[in-house]
């Protein structure tokens, strides 16, 4: 490929955003070039090898980035092909309606969005379809208005998992199945291509049966004539012409030689973080604070959810396999104590000793540990992170730096104590494990999976970053299309909105070429 080649779009990116995106557009017919900085994920036994996978960080990042007071951290993040998509857990949910409007939190406020649940509903709804997204609608009394029922059934629970599921109900709860992207056939398992194992969540999947932006969308655009994807190719930076009102350039490092490429559109799909980092290395006479930045929002009101994990211990056995089957959104905007939002619960892949063991004392023994992942049942807690423009991106000396605080603690506090209570009324909690997989403290920094914010999208060019279709006020051909134009975190997992958001911006981009 020549440094001359001139493209339609070029994609920064292939996750969640860059992925969908892709796939979108290379129908269009245009001249697409989709840059990766990492490369396909290899298939081999360590995708299922707890020790590899958690202990090791086999699948994340060897890069060091700074965090609060200029400590190092690793974070919890991998550059392959289809991102961070290659181990996420696949629950696949829909902002709640009212996500898209003000909220009154304990904590702070969450900010109206421009555009509301209306606009982005057609887009989930063809997102859930590309995503091969299982569930079952009107059991969830938070979900959102939908048009129709989910494209495949929802996968079942297992018999402790369907127990737990009728206690909650006897308590006048409303527990539901969670949507989840994978392609799996229960009513013909013998060619299905999930086997419903229990190394999913947190995994890569080595049959790719996992619906992720790699498998379900790059693959499948990049066989197309017209999309060139070249991986192991990091974008350094980009430029801009002399009038600073379009980028001309975009730098990429590959193979130990340098390339510049141009072309009609240029989209940034790198991740909230990394897209925030690239704009700002950008900074060139005419953007001294960095591209898309006069507003000086771009690495502000960085967001990644107040999570953590809870790992409950009964004396009932636990024998499931396939575990994350079950949600639960009650206490999603409160309950009669506590008139402000709390957040969202959801089943986490089954957890086994070795995980147990990364947070054990030294002298645990494992069959200690292993007794325990037998009995346990384990959940995912999920409270909103408020935007604050001090929590923020930046580039020092050529390292991210992430300045981060902590807010709407209480919301998540309270959401932890209730779900606690709630879990020894049913007989699930018998034993509180008061270690990192069963977070009485949050995922640390360095947990930044569910990353948003940073280039916000909205009409006010000196309080956002991208206009309502994420192209960056300041120029004319670049947009941002990954987690970054979120104003507000909601409460569930980002993925399904940022892919539908992909696709709502590749039908705006599909008209602007004509």
């Amino acid at each position: 490929m020549s440094t001359e080649d001139h493209f339609d779009i070029i994609i920064i990116g292939t996750g969640a955003g860059g992925g969908t995106l892709a796939h979108r557009l290379a129908a269009s017919g245009k001249r697409i070039l989709v840059l990766e900085r990492g490369r396909f994920l290899p298939r081999e036994k360590a995708n299922w090898d707890t020790v590899q996978v958690f202990q090791k960080d086999r699948y994340h990042t060897d890069e060091i980035w700074s965090g609060n007071g200029n400590t190092q951290l690793r974070p919890g993040i991998g550059y392959w092909v289809g991102g961070n998509t290659k181990v996420y857990g696949a629950a696949l949910f829909r902002l709640r309606e009212g996500d898209f409007e003000t909220v009154v939190h304990r904590g702070g406020i969450s900010p109206e969005w421009p555009l509301k649940y209306r606009d982005f509903a057609p887009y989930y709804t063809q997102a859930e379809r590309l995503y091969n997204v299982h569930g079952k609608r009107s059991l969830d009394p938070t979900e959102p208005e939908m048009a129709e029922e989910y494209p495949f059934p929802a996968v079942s629970h297992e018999a402790r998992i369907q127990e737990i599921h009728d206690d909650l109900r006897r308590k006048d709860l409303h527990p539901f199945f969670m949507p989840l992207g994978i392609k799996l056939n229960e009513a013909d398992r013998p060619n299905s291509a999930c086997i419903r194992c229990d190394t999913c969540d947190g995994f890569p999947c080595l049959v790719h049966a996992k619906a992720d932006a790699d498998v379900n969308c790059v693959r499948p655009a990049s066989a197309a004539s017209n999309v060139t994807l070249m991986t192991e190719a990091k974008v350094s930076r980009l430029h801009t012409s002399p009038s600073g009102h379009e980028v001309t350039g975009v730098e990429v490092q590959a193979g130990g030689l340098s390339y510049v490429f141009s072309a009609d559109v240029v989209v940034v799909s790198c991740g909230a973080i990394n897209s925030a980092a690239l704009l700002l290395r950008s900074a060139n006479e005419r953007h001294p604070d960095g591209l898309a930045n006069s507003s000086g929002q771009v690495g502000r009101n960085f967001m990644k959810h107040q999570n953590g994990a809870l790992v409950s211990v009964a004396r009932k056995p636990n024998p499931s396999v396939f575990q994350k089957t079950l949600a639960i959104n009650d206490f999603y905007w409160g309950d009669k104590d506590f008139q402000y939002p709390m957040g969202h619960v959801q089943l986490m892949g089954k957890v086994n000793k070795d995980m147990l063991a990364m947070d054990a004392p030294a002298f645990a023994p494992g069959m200690a540990l292993a007794q325990m992942s037998k009995h346990s049942v384990d959940w995912w807690l999920t409270a909103e992170d408020l935007p604050d423009p001090e929590n923020r991106v930046e580039v020092v000396n050529d390292r991210i730096t992430l300045r981060y605080r902590d807010n709407n603690v209480e919301a998540y506090d309270r959401l932890v104590k209730h779900w606690t209570e709630v879990l020894k009324s049913i007989g699930c909690g018998e034993r509180i494990v008061p270690c990192s997989f069963y977070f009485r403290k949050k995922i640390p920094l360095q947990g930044v999976a569910h990353q948003v914010g940073t280039c916000r999208f909205g009409e006010d060019p000196q309080t956002t970053v991208l206009d309502i279709n994420c192209k960056a006020h300041d120029l004319d051909n670049l947009y941002v299309v990954d987690g970054s134009f979120f104003p507000s975190s909601g409460a569930v997992n980002p993925a399904l909105t940022i892919m539908a958001n992909a696709l709502r911006v590749g039908d705006h981009l599909v008209d602007r070429l004509g």
